[in-house]
């Protein structure tokens, strides 16, 4: 694991700067800053993809051979640092950090051929159909049926809170072609075109008023048998391959950003003759966010060396999923804390990228309380936190 900078990764952060003053339009910086989730709409995204594209930089974890531009574990660190620095739009990782090292892993040549350039390129815009109304956490429990009809599966069912759904063209889909074993036995992975006869889908408007998920449902939808990936109910080694990308993916460099935000709303904000910032009690609490993010860090690039080196991170990108989300919250807390009374204003319109109607109170409250309630989420997908700890318990304690 290398921790140390190097002369050659110093001129790499500046050739990265470099590139975004120059091709980071404003518009699409303006939206990344005002972005209250992992996610933003696909119309600031795919453009900042393609863009990323063209200089072979949209896949940064993605080996050479596939379109990735090559990059060790403290490259991948200083673009994503820099990226979240400059207020770049996050790009959607459901096709670049889930299923394209899926299908990297798992797919035939054929399927490698034809998905990964497209999720490169942004023409293919994934989602997620894993959870279902009854089946959460508890993946193993899912009931959406897949019964084989010579060359096709016929689905039946639904699936919930499926990010993106209204955008996507794709979606990399869990089903039950097997109820006769153990509840991980009997599930198959499928890739198959959301504009299928028999798909959908339906909003689910969240706590921060926006729409971000959804509800699918699937009514006698034929999916082509070509369009599994795996074997036929192997589909929970696939489904563990992804969710360890999924867990072990991302970058805390996002929560440094966030961390500073909150330093500069403590400054701004008046509080008994000083500022939040001079508080004591706030100060040791944002001290105590600091020393937890500096483990985020440290994990994440044990998690990094070893998927780097091709390695299995095991229950390590659980550690990480759990350490990442519950200090992204603890950074929320504080910012809504330091936000004051502004905070907790409800000022939908004034946070929409290119909008002339100006914030109630400060422009840095606008995005606290959406940022907080969006991300109350984070340790629930992926595997809820109290699912990693026992996946913790089991590999590492033995218990």
């Amino acid at each position: 694991m290398q921790l140390a900078l190097e002369e050659k990764h110093e001129t790499f952060r500046q050739e990265v700067r470099a590139f975004l003053e120059e091709k980071l339009p404003p518009e699409l910086a303006e939206a990344g800053r005002l972005t209250t989730s992992v996610f933003i709409d696909p119309e600031y995204s795919l453009p900042w993809q393609r863009i990323l594209n063209e200089k072979g930089w949209a896949a940064p974890h993605w080996p050479e051979a596939h379109g990735g531009p090559g990059w060790d574990e403290m490259q991948k660190y200083i673009f994503a640092s820099e990226c979240a620095k400059a207020g770049a739009p996050p790009l959607a990782p459901m096709g670049l950090n889930m299923v394209g090292p899926c299908i990297m892993g798992y797919g035939t040549e054929e399927q490698k051929a034809y998905y990964l350039p497209r999720i490169l390129s942004g023409e293919d815009y994934w989602c997620q159909g894993y959870s279902e109304p009854g089946a959460g956490s508890d993946l193993a429990s899912l009931s959406m049926k897949a019964v084989r009809d010579g060359d096709a599966y016929i689905l039946n069912g639904s699936k919930i809170w499926t990010t993106h759904a209204q955008f996507a063209n794709r979606m990399f889909c869990l089903v039950r072609t097997d109820g006769s074993g153990k509840p991980q036995q009997g599930i198959t992975f499928l890739l198959l075109d959301m504009d299928l006869p028999g798909i959908r889908v339906e909003p689910i408007i969240t706590l921060a008023g926006e729409h971000e998920v959804n509800q699918v449902f699937f009514d006698d939808v034929r999916v082509p048998v070509s369009g599994r990936l795996g074997e036929e109910n192997d589909g929970w080694t696939v489904a563990k391959y992804l969710l360890e990308f999924e867990r072990g993916g991302g970058s805390s460099a996002g929560l440094e950003v966030a961390l500073q935000r909150v330093r500069d709303i403590a400054r701004a904000e008046a509080l008994n003759g000083g500022s939040v910032a001079d508080d004591p009690d706030f100060a040791r609490r944002l001290s105590d966010t600091e020393i937890a993010l500096e483990s985020v860090k440290m994990t994440e690039q044990r998690v990094t060396a070893a998927l780097a080196g091709g390695k299995n991170p095991g229950p390590a990108s659980s550690m990480l999923k759990t350490a990442r989300t519950e200090t992204m919250q603890r950074i929320d807390e504080l910012a809504i804390e330091a936000a004051g009374l502004y905070g907790n204003v409800d000022q939908m319109a004034a946070r929409q990228p290119g909008s002339n109607v100006e914030p109630i109170g400060p422009a840095h409250s606008l995005t606290a309380m959406p940022r907080y309630l969006n991300n109350r989420a984070g340790s629930i997908y992926g595997g809820s936190n109290e699912v990693q700890r026992n996946v913790m318990a089991k590999l590492l304690l033995k218990l």
